[in-house]
């Protein structure tokens, strides 16, 4: 397995421990605060009682300055602002850089790539620098990340010919600044030196269509990208004069401290098949449900689906989606002959497509209209388990967006006539690659019939866990929080509900609920685990919680929060040198902080294995807090929580692809991406037990 893990972090220790500085009581523009007792022994007497501050901007002194020496390892965070400050100065002097510090402070880094002809925007390519203290060693630290690329429109603020709401950042004379947040108010005096940065929106009002997604191994191409910003800007005489940065470089975390998930842990479970008493397990979804069929298949006794669809597609839709459901498929691609079974055969269920529940519509732009009364009318049989199948014309890039809130809308009518769905893009049928969507799309209805693709190889344990995600919606300005996502920890589903980000007393509410019939069933339950998607308030998120454990009588019943970055970590990244890949073997963690962890989440189980280019994952960064504090310094519950979270990223049931984040985290941001779009605040029943979203 993986020997040592290269991380992008690179120790240092000061020139000097103790540093003279000037400091000021006025706060200011970018200045530097550090708390009165650090400065001098006697709070000044005119001062107002809120006042705790001395402010500094690191340079020499003017008028009314207190000159005070600081020891930097005493005074960490006014530390890190002073070296945040040293690379910007730094930075500021090399021609053509865009150089600023960013919304959380870290210093930012933008070099116009020049071989890029683009006559909309110039192209830039980003860096951030950040520093922390004795996350992996005993001191000071610069975790160096490249963030991608960022367009930079070559017209003016002054010369755009678009809403002024759809700017979000702009480039003024080398510094990036939020237009609504930060930007100095003299800057609107001169809008002809101000340039948009390019975001999702503004793309396709400029003409610039948006990229094909790139699958493909990051590691090789970040590990240069990052050792040729080392070479070229930091491991140099002038960079190491004010940041003396180790001799060795990037930091390498030794064997014994490189941890890896428990044996079998990738492993799932899948049917038992006619001659088999046990179910069979395989660590992949695709070849598991193909040799071995579901977990458990559906528990309706009757299936029927229905097409809605646009009247001129009626023969497309015979003749590729309809068909390969009823009959299988079988085709060429690229020379090579492929075939899929029908779904009964791969399902394991019975299921009727009768024409008569067909619903079609003439017009595009009257969709629901037509729709919508088709779908009330509809006489459903009892026992009967509805799936509708939406052929949709409208391209996901389409920018029309009134053209996708009718797609919401249907939706939402759906859960409440308690009929799923299934969309699938008209475009996509045509397309002889259609093959390999079958299995994903198959695999979805299944779990949206209630049956049970396939689940965790774990022991069953007396604990519930809790996911929490989010999505924030653009259109509505609001974060939006998917919960309570609940699952045993054997990756059973038992439901979920949905609130916005702000209603904190609603999800202690949802998870109060949870929580009570879990209790129901398992009456010597040992914990509660909550995977969140950000690090969790104590006071606004997880004193709730606790208060309704208190409610029913369990307040001595631990919670333990696993906190799960929603993004895979570009900030911290790790390499295995020892390998052509440079990626670390699937289930590899380490230690990046106090109780924090990075796991490398993939499908590299072997040095021989196979891994696609969807799989190539960044790893994901993990926090442990927990209501009983001494619990996370115990090695064999964090391995078992990193363990979980490791499993339950394997029980995505609406792709055979290995996902990196955890189900608990990425099923609510599914559902919070399409629940602000519904009219009603509140989602029906059926819909808080369905898994709808897939």
């Amino acid at each position: 397995m993986t020997n040592t893990v290269q991380l992008n972090i690179i120790p240092f220790v000061p020139n000097e421990k103790e540093v003279e500085f000037a400091f000021y009581s006025n706060k200011m523009p970018d200045y530097a605060s550090i708390h009165w007792q650090n400065v001098t022994d006697k709070r000044p007497e005119e001062w107002e009682p809120s006042q705790q501050f001395f402010y500094t901007n690191f340079k020499p002194a003017t008028e009314g300055a207190i000159i005070k020496k600081i020891d930097l390892t005493q005074c960490i965070e006014f530390g890190q602002h002073y070296f945040r400050y040293l690379i910007l100065d730094y930075f500021k002097k090399i021609d053509g850089t865009i150089i600023f510090p960013n919304f959380v402070k870290d210093v930012e880094i933008w070099f116009k790539d020049n071989n890029s002809n683009n006559h909309i925007y110039n192209l830039y390519h980003n860096y951030t620098i950040k520093i922390q203290y004795g996350k992996v060693s005993g001191g000071f630290e610069l975790v160096l990340s490249y963030n991608g690329t960022s367009k930079i429109l070559k017209k003016s603020f002054n010369d755009i010919e678009f809403p002024s709401d759809v700017v979000n950042l702009l480039n003024c004379n080398g510094v990036i600044y939020s237009y609504e947040h930060n930007m100095p108010e003299e800057y609107k005096q001169q809008m002809e030196n101000l340039y948009p940065v390019v975001n999702n929106t503004m793309m396709p009002l400029v003409g610039i269509p948006f990229p094909e997604p790139v699958f493909e191994n990051r590691y090789p191409k970040y590990l240069k990208i990052l050792n040729d910003f080392y070479n070229t800007y930091l491991n140099t005489n002038a960079f190491k004069s004010i940041i003396p940065l180790s001799t060795d470089g990037f930091v390498n975390v030794s064997r014994g401290k490189v941890f890896q998930t428990s044996d079998q842990s990738n492993e799932l479970l899948f049917g038992k098949g006619w001659d088999n008493k046990e179910n069979q397990t395989n660590i992949n979804p695709g070849k598991g449900m193909y040799v071995h069929g579901p977990y458990k298949p559906c528990p309706h006794p009757h299936v029927k689906f229905l097409f809605i669809y646009h009247k001129p597609d009626g023969k497309l839709i015979a003749d590729t989606i309809h068909k390969y459901f009823a009959d299988g498929y079988k085709g060429t691609i690229n020379g090579k002959e492929k075939k899929f079974k029908r779904m009964k055969w791969y399902i394991k269920q019975h299921f009727d497509m009768p024409k008569n529940l067909s619903i079609s519509f003439e017009n595009i732009e009257t969709l629901y209209d037509e729709v919508a009364p088709q779908i009330k009318a509809l006489a459903k049989q009892p026992n009967t388990r509805y799936v509708a199948i939406y052929i949709s014309p409208i391209a996901k890039d389409d920018p029309d967006e009134t053209k996708h809130h009718v797609y919401y809308k249907l939706k939402e009518l759906l859960l409440n006539e308690q009929i799923t769905s299934q969309v699938i893009y008209r475009d996509h049928l045509s397309k002889e690659e259609f093959y390999y969507f079958l299995p994903n799309i198959e695999i979805a209805m299944l779990a949206k019939i209630d049956g049970i693709p396939w689940r965790l190889n774990r022991t069953k344990a007396d604990e519930i866990v809790i996911g929490v995600g989010a999505f924030y919606s653009v259109s509505k300005k609001k974060k939006f929080v998917g919960s309570a996502f609940c699952f045993s920890n054997e990756g059973r589903f038992e439901g979920f509900d949905c609130f916005g980000a702000d209603e904190t007393e609603m999800l202690a509410g949802s998870i109060r609920d949870a929580v009570d019939k879990f209790i129901e069933k398992n009456k010597d339950a040992k914990r509660v685990i909550i995977h969140f998607y950000k690090v969790i308030s104590s006071e606004k998120e997880l004193k709730p919680i606790m208060r309704m454990l208190g409610k029913l009588g369990k307040q001595d019943l631990p919670v333990i929060v696993v906190t799960i970055n929603k993004t895979e970590s570009k900030e911290l990244l790790g390499f295995d040198l020892s390998n052509g890949k440079k990626m670390p073997y699937s289930g590899t963690y380490v230690r990046v902080g106090f109780n924090q962890y990075l796991l490398f989440n993939n499908t590299y189980y072997t040095y021989s294995s196979t891994v696609s280019d969807k799989e190539h994952h960044f790893p994901i960064k993990i926090s442990i807090t927990s209501s009983v504090p001494h619990m996370v310094e115990d090695i064999y519950l964090v391995r078992d929580l990193i363990d979980q979270v490791y499993q339950f990223s394997r029980m995505y049931w609406k792709s055979v692809s290995q996902q990196n984040l955890p189900v608990t985290i990425k099923y609510p941001e599914m559902v919070a991406q399409i629940y602000p779009h519904f009219e009603d605040e509140k989602l029906p029943d059926f819909g808080k037990e369905n898994l709808w979203f897939l």
